[in-house]
């Protein structure tokens, strides 16, 4: 390489891991997502009461099924 490939090419590389892991970034997040939509759907589908016996609302079943992940 010549100088000024070598000057270039930690800055070029640096941009490009950035872009990369953002790309990867979004592809976790969607891959976590559907790796649970099962479950989310299956909750969704029980009825309020059947919810209630279980200490969850409707409102509560992303927060129930992510609850390894977040902590709110």
């Amino acid at each position: 390489m010549t100088d000024t490939a070598t000057r270039l090419a930690a800055p070029i590389q640096r941009r490009l891991d950035a872009y990369f892991a953002r790309i990867g970034q979004g592809v976790n997040a969607h891959a976590e997502i559907r790796a649970r939509q099962d479950e989310i759907e299956r909750l969704f589908e029980k009825s309020d009461s059947q919810l209630a016996a279980m200490g969850l609302t409707r409102e509560g079943i992303p927060h129930h099924v992510f609850r390894d992940r977040f902590w709110v």
